[in-house]
């Protein structure tokens, strides 16, 4: 595979509950998109790590560690988190800085318009990527023009569930990172944080690739002959051989063929052969007309995207005017 493979990426995947019925503005103040998430580590008297609950407005997560490093005078990998959040948003996330038996700095000294420390105890160990329970969203969005009738219709149905496709955000600008795996494929040499953006975004395209074919069959929502589990899942590609069989096996098979330069890259990458489901339901789902706006809140689980919900309602405008698909 060399780079004169790279197109143009087609991030618009088909929709599980029929088309979008309205439009409106997406994250136009970071209060129009609110994230929490659901954790909370345990405390321990002694321990070697500092946990910090931080509410942040208009910063993203790797700049708040970098400020926790610099007040701590450790390394930025020193510091722990559950996941990464938006940074148009006003979130709240828990982090970890590993002191050791250093004494702590004045913590409160970080407080700012983008910066908030709201909790502040010691515990025994680093808070790793996708250890948390989810996240909560509060979204809101603005000048709602459409089919509010249709739309009616589809905001009862998101509670039953929609296709769990990884978001835009996962694939870069215009599929930038996208671009970037062709080229890493092709031996480009790049930085291991560059690698890692690009090994993501191929193995999330090949899975929404595979549940684009299940939506477009109407299958997404059951299990199919040769499911390796009781849900329908899809492939995240890596070494190993696919525990798919039969009919779905078949299936995957076909979908991925186009794109079989990407999957050795993968393997070759060292990651192995997992599973994702396709269906990805909401919690504690409720929505609100506010005169020409709308406000959804619902839980999701660590890994799923708060745009594969409003992308079946919706088409987003952002704060920038660029449309969202």
């Amino acid at each position: 595979m060399t780079s004169s493979d790279s197109r143009q990426w087609d991030l618009d995947w088909p929709r599980g509950l029929g088309g979008v019925a309205i439009e409106a503005d997406f994250r136009r103040t970071p209060e129009d998109f609110i994230v929490d998430e659901l954790a909370a580590p345990p405390a321990q008297d002694g321990g070697e790590h500092v946990y910090l609950k931080i509410r942040k407005r208009g910063a993203n997560t790797n700049w708040v560690a970098q400020q926790l490093a610099r007040a701590a005078s450790v390394r930025v990998g020193d510091i722990g988190f559950y996941g990464l959040k938006d940074r148009h948003a006003v979130t709240t996330q828990w982090f970890s800085v590993w002191l050791g038996q250093k004494s702590a700095p004045d913590w409160a000294q970080l407080n700012s318009d983008e910066l908030t420390i709201l909790d502040v105890f010691r515990g025994s160990r680093k808070l790793r990527r996708g250890e948390h329970a989810g996240n909560r969203f509060v979204i809101t969005l603005r000048d709602v023009r459409g089919d509010r009738e249709r739309a009616g219709i589809i905001l009862e149905r998101l509670a039953d569930g929609v296709p769990n496709y990884f978001g835009e955000q996962r694939f870069g600008r215009e599929g930038g990172n996208l671009d970037l795996a062709l080229r890493i494929a092709d031996g480009a040499r790049v930085k291991r944080s560059d690698r890692a953006f690009a090994m993501s975004a191929a193995r999330s395209w090949l899975f929404n690739q595979v549940l684009a074919k299940r939506v477009t069959e109407g299958t997404w929502r059951e299990s199919m002959a040769g499911e390796p589990g009781e849900e329908p899942t899809g492939p995240l590609w890596g070494r190993g051989r696919n525990p798919a069989t039969a009919e779905l096996e078949k299936l995957e098979a076909s979908v991925l063929e186009r794109w079989s330069g990407l999957c050795d890259w993968l393997e070759h990458c060292g990651l192995q052969q997992e599973r994702r489901g396709l269906l990805l339901q909401p919690e504690g789902y409720s929505f609100e007309w506010q005169a020409d706006n709308l406000q959804l809140a619902f839980a999701l689980p660590p890994g799923a995207f708060a745009t594969a919900v409003l992308r079946e309602l919706s088409a987003l405008v952002n704060e920038s005017g660029a449309n969202i698909k």
